[in-house]
C-alpha cells in the first residue's frame, strides 16, 4: 500500500493536548460497515451500541513513568527514555538517551540520591542499554519518572496526567505509551457493559514508543514495523476460542488488542512472545469483529490497520467527516466504534 494513501490533512486545534473533563466523556463515531453509515454518539454510550453476549477484549497493560531527568558527573543535564525492560528485575533496559553532547557507554547519571543510571552500551541505531542503580527498580521509576506524554501535546505532564493517562484496568506496567482506546472505559461504562450482559477479559501489550514511529517508506511492505512485547493467558485464550465457535462478536478496545489476537491467531494457543505485524488493506481478520479505537497520525501504520478493517474509503470519508465535524485526534482525543 502506498504511503500518500494514508494522508489527510488534519488543523493543527484538532489535536487533544488535554483529556476530556469526564473519562468518558468523548464523543464517538459509529461506523457501521455494511451500509456504510456512519453515526455520533457519545463513550458513555457504547454498552448500547455493543451486542449482548459479546466478549470485548481490553489491554491491560500500565504506563510507566519511562522519562527520567538527571545529570552527568560534570552537571549536564540528561534525559533518559526507557523503552523496555531487558530482564525480569526491570535493571536493565533498552532507552533513548539526550543530552548537548552524545550519551555513550560508561557514562553515569544521577538521578536523585537513590537512583543513578549507568549506560552500557550503545547499538548502531544509537539506542541504549542503561542499568538502573537503586534498591527496587519499579518504586524508583514511579517515584522519579515522568508520565511520557507523547511529543504531539507539547506539555510537561501534569498530575492529572499521572490518573487519565492510564487506564482503569491497568495492571502491568512496562508500556511507554496509553493503549488510547481504553482510557475512554470509565468504571461507569465497564459496569453498563456488564449488565447488558457482555463479557470482558484482558490481554497484555506493552505498547512501545515505536506506536509514533512515522512511515518513511513511499510502500508499507518496505517499512520495518516495531516489536511489541504481548501476553495471551490461558483464560483469555478460552474465552476468544468460545466466543469464535459460538458466533458471538469479538469486540477488541484498541488496535493494540487487534494486533496482539491476530498474532495469536495464527497458532491459535496461548502465548508470550513478540509482535511485528503489520496489518493493512488486504488483510483477512480471523480473531476481531468490532473495534473501539481513537483518531490515529496521518501516514501510521494504524490507519492502516483501520482501513483493513473498515475499509479504505470508508475510512476515508470517516476521517473527512471527523475533520469537519470538529472530532478531537489523538492519544486524548475522541473514539470510533467500527461495527
Amino acid at each position: 500500500m502506498k504511503v500518500e494513501r494514508l494522508d489527510y490533512e488534519l488543523p493543527r486545534e484538532l489535536i487533544a493536548s488535554e483529556p476530556s473533563p469526564e473519562r468518558d466523556g468523548a464523543r464517538m463515531m459509529v461506523l457501521e460497515r455494511a451500509h456504510e453509515i456512519i453515526e455520533h454518539d457519545q463513550v458513555r454510550h457504547l454498552a448500547a451500541r455493543i451486542e449482548p453476549g459479546s466478549l470485548v477484549v481490553v489491554n491491560d497493560t500500565k504506563v510507566i513513568n519511562a522519562r527520567l531527568r538527571g545529570a552527568k558527573p560534570t552537571g549536564g543535564s540528561v534525559e533518559v527514555f526507557l523503552l523496555r525492560a531487558l530482564d525480569a528485575s526491570a535493571r536493565r533496559w533498552s532507552a533513548f538517551g539526550r543530552a548537548s553532547k552524545p550519551v555513550r557507554p560508561g557514562l553515569v547519571v544521577k538521578v536523585s540520591d537513590a537512583l543513578s543510571i549507568e549506560v552500557r552500551a550503545k547499538d548502531p541505531q544509537g539506542v541504549l542499554e542503561v542499568e538502573l542503580l537503586c534498591d527496587e527498580p519499579w518504586g524508583a521509576i514511579e517515584r522519579h519518572g515522568e508520565v511520557p506524554l507523547p511529543p504531539y501535546m507539547e506539555r510537561a505532564p501534569t498530575a492529572e496526567d499521572k490518573e487519565r493517562y492510564q487506564c482503569v484496568f491497568a495492571a502491568n506496567p512496562g508500556a511507554v505509551a496509553a493503549p488510547t482506546a481504553g482510557l475512554h472505559l470509565s468504571q461507569r461504562v465497564l459496569d453498563a457493559l456488564d449488565a447488558r450482559g457482555v463479557e470482558r477479559c484482558s490481554v497484555t501489550l506493552h505498547v512501545g514508543a515505536g506506536t509514533f514511529q512515522p512511515v518513511t517508506a513511499s510502500d508499507l511492505d518496505e517499512h520495518t514495523m516495531h516489536s511489541e512485547w504481548y501476553s495471551v493467558s490461558d483464560a483469555t485464550a478460552e474465552r476468544v476460542l468460545a466466543a469464535k465457535r459460538e458466533g458471538r462478536p469479538v469486540v477488541a478496545v484498541g488496535t493494540t488488542v487487534v494486533r496482539t489476537l491476530e498474532s495469536w491467531s495464527l497458532d491459535a494457543r496461548p502465548r508470550v512472545g513478540d509482535t511485528t505485524m503489520l496489518i493493512q488493506p488486504g488483510y483477512r481478520f480471523t480473531v476481531i469483529d468490532r473495534l473501539l479505537t481513537n483518531f490515529h497520525l496521518p501516514k501510521s501504520t494504524l490507519i492502516a490497520l483501520v482501513m483493513a478493517f473498515a475499509g479504505e474509503e470508508f475510512t476515508r470519508r470517516a476521517y473527512e467527516t471527523a475533520v469537519r465535524e470538529r472530532y478531537r485526534f489523538f492519544s486524548y482525543g475522541d473514539a470510533m466504534l467500527i461495527r
